[in-house]
Order: C-alpha cells, then sequence, then structure tokens
C-alpha cells in the first residue's frame, strides 16, 4: 500500500486538468516585452528579506511610469525595511505570470531593483485612488520598485514555427479567461 498522497494542482474537490503534450518550448522575452506583460495582470508577487531570509507575498500592482506601485501597510516587514533603508531603499523581485496549468503555455516576468517608500502626499494619494488593495488590511503606505533589471520567459508549443508563436499566447487565444487587468500609468 502506498501512503504517500498524489500531487494535484486542481481545487479540493476537481478533478486535475489534463497534462498537455510534451514540454513547452521556453522564449527569453525581452525587458520591454516583459514589462509590458507584467503591466497587462493585476496581480504578482512581491520578494523581499525577512529577518534574513526571502519571504514572497501576493499583492496588486499597477505600472506607473515603467515602475512597480504596490500598496502595504505600517507594520509589514517590507514598509520596515523601506523605511529602514531610506532614500537608497531595499532590494527586491517582483514577479508576475500568466500560465495556463491545462496547456502549459504563457509567461512569466521578473522585475528585480530598489523599492522605497512613497513619501509625498499628492502621489499617495493618487496611488491609494488607482490601487485597490485584495486584502483586509489597512494599507496606508505605497512603495514604488524601480527596475534595474527586468527579465522573463514565455512558454511556447514547441512544434509551433516562428510566425504561429503569437497563436500560443494565453492572452490572444479563444479561450483566455477575463481577469482584471492591471491599470498601467
Amino acid at each position: 500500500m502506498n501512503d504517500v498522497p498524489s500531487l494535484s494542482t486542481a481545487p479540493v474537490g476537481q478533478a486535475a486538468p489534463a497534462a498537455a503534450a510534451g514540454p513547452r518550448r521556453t522564449v527569453a522575452l525581452d525587458p520591454d516585452e516583459a514589462l509590458h506583460l507584467l503591466g497587462s495582470v493585476p496581480m504578482g508577487r512581491i520578494v523581499f528579506t525577512r529577518q534574513a531570509l526571502p519571504a514572497i507575498r501576493p499583492v496588486n500592482h499597477v505600472l506607473d511610469g515603467g515602475e512597480v506601485v504596490i500598496r502595504t501597510h505600517v507594520g509589514s516587514a517590507l514598509t520596515l525595511s523601506a523605511r529602514e533603508a531610506g532614500a537608497r531603499g531595499i532590494v527586491v523581485a517582483y514577479e508576475a505570470d500568466d500560465i495556463d496549468a491545462a496547456t502549459r503555455l504563457g509567461w512569466s516576468a521578473v522585475v528585480t531593483g530598489y523599492c522605497r517608500l512613497v513619501t509625498d502626499p499628492a502621489d499617495i494619494a493618487r496611488y491609494e485612488s488607482l490601487l485597490t488593495p485584495w486584502s483586509d488590511r489597512h494599507t496606508d503606505q505605497v512603495v514604488r520598485i524601480h527596475p534595474d533589471l527586468v527579465t522573463g520567459i514565455r512558454l511556447i508549443d514547441p512544434n509551433a514555427s516562428a510566425d504561429h508563436v503569437a497563436d500560443d499566447r494565453p492572452e490572444s487565444g479563444p479561450a483566455r479567461r477575463q481577469a482584471p487587468r492591471a491599470r498601467v500609468i
């Protein structure tokens, strides 16, 4: 008897999606396309250091002039670290993706750079009106990530020709789920 539970990415009570045929080809994205794709989705993950270890939090964002902006709360580890660092900021990574679990097609984009607190009251008010947090926490702080490094990949069908790569992009497919898009301002 095997006591090891099976691994499934399907929600509890639902069958796992049928696996797509074969591995996908990985194609590097240029920085402009990666940043554009990151701005096309409403949510990502901020990666920062907490007690000398990596920490990751899902957050929603806006892209403003090529910078990623998120809201956080005054007692968060990210806010405290950014406040302690002052004008120099803290190094973070921000990742967003859109990968279809059934077809295994999609993309992932990563921004690495310095995160700084936004302190200008007019900027804070503007971002508060543009960015409604998904969490029930009171998010009275705003941070901005200036990208020093932007990378990304696209997962495509290995049999697709260069002319058909765009057809494999999840954002252009007919079965594409309609998720809310991030605001690019």
